[in-house]
């Protein structure tokens, strides 16, 4: 069922957050059927064009990180993004007091997972390392997720519009906290020895 949403919110995405909020997934559920999955995508597809492919500045040489280090690297980030999904669900249940939600199943991992989907299934182009491109297609990415956070946070649960939006502007705040964070935290590892390794 967890596919079929995702398929459903880039066809119908008004809809499909009704039927995602009938379905009430628990989060076990969630994980294994949609986001474990998906979140394979980016992952998969960055150690592929980190070790295949590559990538250049102008005219320069083409840059290769080695196996062992896309491996880890991949790892980490596929890690954080389960994480991530996780802790921004968490915060989204946390504020639902706060803009009255009155439904007693919490849906903020549920929110957090089917929003971040287009992120998932575009992350694809990682398996294309060029900076132009990349950029290009994340902010179509997330462009989309937030579209589908601000039409997906009222019908899930259950407020006003007007209320939704404010709602979702707060999601979307703590969302940026969190890659500012995780930005910060991949110095720290760096500086650690966890970082880059490339192909001599």
């Amino acid at each position: 069922m967890s596919l079929g949403h995702t398929l459903g919110l880039l066809a119908h995405p008004d809809q499909e957050w009704e039927a995602i909020r009938k379905d009430s997934e628990s989060v076990s559920k969630l994980y294994f059927g949609h986001i474990l999955l998906l979140a394979l995508i980016p992952a998969a597809a960055g150690y592929y064009g980190s070790t295949q492919v590559g990538w250049q500045i102008g005219d320069g040489q083409v840059i290769r990180l080695t196996t062992g280090s896309a491996l880890q690297l991949c790892a980490l980030f596929y890690a954080a993004m389960l994480a991530g999904i996780y802790i921004l669900g968490r915060f989204i249940d946390f504020f639902a007091a706060t803009y009255e939600v009155r439904e007693r199943q919490p849906h903020g991992v549920t929110l957090a997972a089917y929003t971040a989907t287009p992120v998932f299934l575009l992350g694809v182009i990682a398996a294309y390392p060029n900076i132009w491109v990349n950029m290009a297609v994340g902010f179509v990415a997330i462009t989309y997720a937030v579209y589908l956070l601000y039409e997906g946070l009222p019908i899930l649960m259950k407020i006003p519009e007007g209320r939704g939006f404010m709602f979702a502007s707060s999601v979307l705040t703590v969302g940026l906290v969190m890659f500012v964070a995780l930005l910060a935290t991949s110095v720290v590892i760096w500086s650690l020895g966890i970082g880059p390794v490339y192909v001599s």
